[in-house]
């Protein structure tokens, strides 16, 4: 690999970004004949010349003041048992419903800023749909048409674990909204 200024354009030659590729130029290829590599130049003094320092992408710096949460879904390494533990917050409401995300706040919450986060938000979905059902339950037996509001509830709920299911198994946050998971508990 060859070190130094990039080579400028010579006569005939566009410049930088506006050259052509080899398939691109006119004239055929194998009568053309082969280009020799660059050869590094010698500075005075016998040293080689370094290469440019490339400049170097810039973080995104957190945001300061709002919350606690500075980066939104950061939580730093998550191991593979926190991923678990807060993935059965919500895959569990499949099967037992509400009782999961309960199981696993009591059960690991205490332990990990991340699941208990996501359990968090798995039993205020849970608590949610439970309220839903009950209140439009009663509300259906006199008005049947309002039996559709804890059905299109249930479909929004089951999106929505899904969606924040799979955050959790990747180690990230995605917050659900508030008209889904009420904000009953604290995170």
């Amino acid at each position: 690999m060859a070190y130094g200024p990039p080579p400028s354009p010579g006569q005939g030659q566009q410049p930088g970004w506006q050259q052509q590729a080899p398939w691109q130029q006119p004239g055929n290829l194998w009568q053309q004949q082969p280009q020799q590599p660059q050869q590094p130049q010698q500075q005075p003094g016998g040293s080689w010349q370094q290469p440019p320092q490339q400049p170097q992408p810039q973080q995104p710096q957190p945001q300061q003041g709002r919350g606690t949460a500075q980066m939104p879904g950061h939580f730093g390494p998550v191991s593979d048992d926190e991923k678990t533990w807060s993935l059965m917050a919500y895959v569990g409401q499949f099967l037992v419903g509400v009782i999961a995300p309960a199981v696993v706040l009591v059960g690991k919450g205490g332990g990990s800023p991340f699941v208990r986060r996501h359990a968090a938000q798995g039993l205020n979905m849970g608590l949610a749909a439970v309220a839903v059902w009950f209140v439009f339950g009663l509300l259906s037996l006199v008005m049947e048409a309002l039996i559709w509001v804890p059905l299109l509830f249930t479909a929004a709920v089951m999106f929505f674990l899904v969606y924040a299911g799979r955050a959790a198994n990747r180690g990230e946050f995605r917050r659900v909204p508030a008209a889904v998971a009420w904000p009953l508990l604290k995170k």
